[in-house]
């Protein structure tokens, strides 16, 4: 076993969630590789201090580039607003660090490619984080299709719906300003990607988006509450997708339904240890979904429970993006989703905004 020192930019939600996914990986998967928590960095002293004290770090900094270039510090984990990510990124790459970045990569379609490029000329390791694939449900869904178990798939529908900001007073926040925070920059890179994973890559758009309430207590609203699309898959199968941060009852609504030739798949992430299959096979009269719950027979769940049906959590599929960021800079090797497919998702979504604008389909190849 070896340490590698790890320095984390930002400390909040997601900040705690990848400082405990690291201080707990090596235990859950005996990773060869097993972090030490360096240093952490917030938006001031003070505040990096109580993240340092509370989470276990060495270490704090309300200076960015600092951590950046310490010499204790092997890989960087960016969770700070996206539009910090491309400047940590590149002075990261710079010094030939692996970098792990949260989503959306960057703050913009030009942000993106700047950092891919930084990446690939560096040579870094490097990786985008979209945990909600990494569900012991949806992995074993991705091998289902692979196999071909559903047949030639036909169709694809997915969401990401919340609601919390469907109440119109609701006070206006960072989240209700610019458009890289509204649903199409903030909630639709998750399905996008999900949808990549599951079916390959789309060629074609077409999509709208709204504000519904234009003003909140506290200010005006500058970005989007809603937005959809159509698209195209590479594999000729039709697609739609809705976004919502307005969604009433919806809490984490990250949900798909595939159609094949010879089945369908279904899954909800408010119910996110189980997978619903069809097959047509057998009598008509017996024929259904089956609800599949997870267990040790399915991708990574027996590290965490060896218990069928116990259930694995969010927590959890950080812990899986631990293991494999790890796994990434161990072999030297990518491992998906790296800073392109982050650039590919980001993509889609400049495309369903210019051909909302538009009125009119659009090719992802012209973005």
């Amino acid at each position: 076993m070896t340490q590698i020192g790890i320095g984390i930019l930002g400390g909040g939600y997601m900040g705690k969630a990848h400082a405990v996914a690291m201080s707990a990986v090596g235990a859950v998967f005996d990773t060869a590789l097993r972090p030490r928590l360096e240093m952490v960095c917030a938006a001031s002293p003070e505040s990096a201090e109580r993240y340092r004290a509370a989470y276990g770090f060495a270490r704090s900094t309300g200076d960015w580039q600092a951590l950046v270039s310490d010499p204790l510090v092997d890989a960087i984990v960016i969770a700070t607003p996206q539009d910090t990510h491309r400047a940590i990124a590149e002075a990261a790459f710079a010094l030939g660090k692996p970098v792990f970045c949260e989503k959306p990569l960057g703050a913009s379609l030009d942000d993106s490619a700047a950092m891919v490029a930084a990446a690939e000329d560096s040579g870094a390791v490097n990786m985008v984080g979209f945990n909600y694939i990494r569900t012991p449900a949806s992995q074993f869904a991705r091998q289902l299709i692979a196999d071909g178990e559903i047949g030639e798939v036909t169709w694809f529908r997915g969401e990401h719906t919340e609601d919390f900001l469907a109440d119109p007073q609701t006070p206006a926040s960072w989240r209700t300003s610019g458009m890289a925070n509204g649903t199409m920059g903030d909630l639709s890179p998750h399905m996008i990607n999900g949808a990549l994973a599951l079916m390959g890559p789309i060629t074609r758009v077409i999509g709208s988006y709204e504000t519904v309430h234009a003003s909140r207590p506290g200010g005006a609203v500058t970005n989007d509450d809603h937005g959809q699309m159509m698209c195209r898959f590479e594999n000729g199968a039709m697609g739609q997708m809705y976004f919502s941060r307005i969604s009433t009852g919806r809490k984490m609504g990250y949900a798909y339904e595939i159609s094949g030739t010879k089945g369908a798949l279904r899954f909800d992430q408010e119910d996110q240890n189980a997978l619903w299959l069809y097959r047509s096979e057998g009598p008509e009269a017996t024929r259904g979904f089956t609800r599949i719950l997870t267990g040790p027979a399915h991708p990574d769940y027996a590290a965490f429970c060896q218990g069928p049906g116990h259930g694995t959590g969010y927590q959890d599929q950080i812990i899986i993006e631990a293991r494999d960021f790890l796994r990434a800079i161990e072999t030297g090797k990518a491992i998906w989703p790296t800073f392109r497919d982050g650039h590919e998702v980001n993509r889609v979504i400049a495309a369903t905004l210019a051909s909302a604008d538009a009125g009119s389909w659009k090719d992802i190849s012209d973005f």
